[in-house]
């Protein structure tokens, strides 16, 4: 069969555009006969009717389980070095409740930057991409001394560092004097620097001040870590977070790179990024621990989260507190608040979900639960 046939025939389907696409892209450019194209969207149709959710079933309540069940075998271990050396990662249930929580700064934000070819395989090139996205003070470069009886600072540069990072003391004194005002003297590679009054004091404040200038790199990035992959090339890991910096330097493959902070991912690329983001580490952090769910239940809730364009916690700040239930609200967090609130604006609850009939005391309006008798059967006559 020709290929026009094949993307007709599949086209025609009564599928959702992401399965049709999904098929067409698997049998691109594959010679097949008309017999093994209907045995094909034959077994399509069939595992698709499988896979489909039945009408008025509890999707939130068995998501709910299944995530929530395998959660409470999750440990309590905060802090891992997950193959990589030197840089903490939180993993297990603390992270599980940052992702839920959608918080906006992660105990340990941390990026996974991929290269592109002509830097990936080569150490050198990755080596000097990681210098110029790790964030360069003045201590790495050199050592630093006060002289108190001539109110100076005296920065011995290492050489070797220099060279390594490309720097010159000259390009440190500009930048120290850019940031500071105050010039350094140079002397070779020492700088030596005096502060405006001479006074214990204003000696101090200077050494803090340069301390905390960033000659080179980006301020949010506090450690840079290669690591050669199984695949041979080297990729980077860091100790924080900057996406929009990191993706806008040369030779950084921004297709594959990503941060473990899913606000960063929807201040950057959106809100359908920060979806994919959500299922992505919420399946990982429990994948880490041993722990399989159906990733359907979690794309439900990424959904939750996301559905609203903006990315939402699960709890009364966000989902739960936005319930139009006034019960359901209740039940989560601050009832007496949401009761006497409610109260006050004479609020009505139609007993629609799961968690208000359970409070009244109703059958809820689920299965069996969800057929209503219309009319009742006339008593026959004696």
């Amino acid at each position: 069969m020709d290929q026009k046939t094949i993307e007709e025939t599949i086209s025609s389907l009564q599928l959702p555009q992401r399965v049709i696409d999904n098929l067409m892209r698997e049998l691109k450019g594959v010679k097949i006969t008309k017999k093994q194209l209907d045995e094909i969207v034959k077994n399509t149709l069939a595992t698709y009717d499988y896979s489909r959710i039945q009408a008025g079933e509890a999707a939130g309540v068995v998501s709910a389980q299944s995530i929530g069940e395998p959660g409470t075998q999750m440990t309590m271990r905060t802090f891992h070095y997950a193959g990589v050396a030197e840089i903490n990662v939180t993993l297990g249930l603390p992270r599980l409740i940052e992702i839920v929580d959608a918080r906006k700064n992660p105990s340990t934000p941390m990026m996974t930057i991929f290269l592109e070819k002509e830097f990936a395989f080569d150490r050198d090139k990755a080596r000097e991409l990681a210098w110029k996205i790790e964030a360069t003070r003045i201590t790495v470069l050199g050592s630093m001394s006060t002289d108190i009886t001539e109110m100076k600072i005296i920065i011995d540069l290492n050489k070797k560092s220099l060279v390594q990072r490309n720097m010159t003391a000259k390009e440190i004194a500009d930048k120290i004097e850019e940031e500071i005002g105050n010039s350094p003297e140079i002397s070779g590679d020492t700088l030596i620097m005096r502060p405006e009054e001479a006074s214990y004091r204003q000696l101090l404040q200077l050494v803090k001040s340069v301390q905390s200038i960033i000659l080179k790199g980006i301020k949010d990035i506090k450690r840079v870590v290669i690591r050669k992959e199984d695949s041979g090339e080297y990729v980077l890991y860091t100790e924080g977070s900057a996406l929009k910096e990191v993706l806008a330097i040369d030779g950084v493959d921004a297709t594959r790179t990503r941060t473990n902070n899913v606000n960063e991912i929807f201040e950057v690329m959106g809100i359908e990024a920060a979806r994919l983001s959500l299922i992505h580490e919420a399946t990982e952090t429990l994948r880490e621990q041993g722990l399989t769910v159906d990733v359907r239940h979690i794309m439900l809730v990424a959904d939750i989260m996301t559905v609203d364009g903006d990315v939402k916690p699960i709890g009364r700040h966000g989902v739960s507190g936005e319930k139009a239930s006034v019960f359901a609200r209740a039940a989560f967090e601050v009832t007496v608040n949401h009761l006497l609130d409610s109260g006050m604006s004479g609020d009505v609850d139609e007993l629609r979900g799961v968690t208000e009939n359970v409070i009244v005391g109703q059958p809820i309006r689920l299965g069996t639960g969800n057929v209503r008798l219309i009319a009742k059967k006339p008593a026959q006559r004696s």
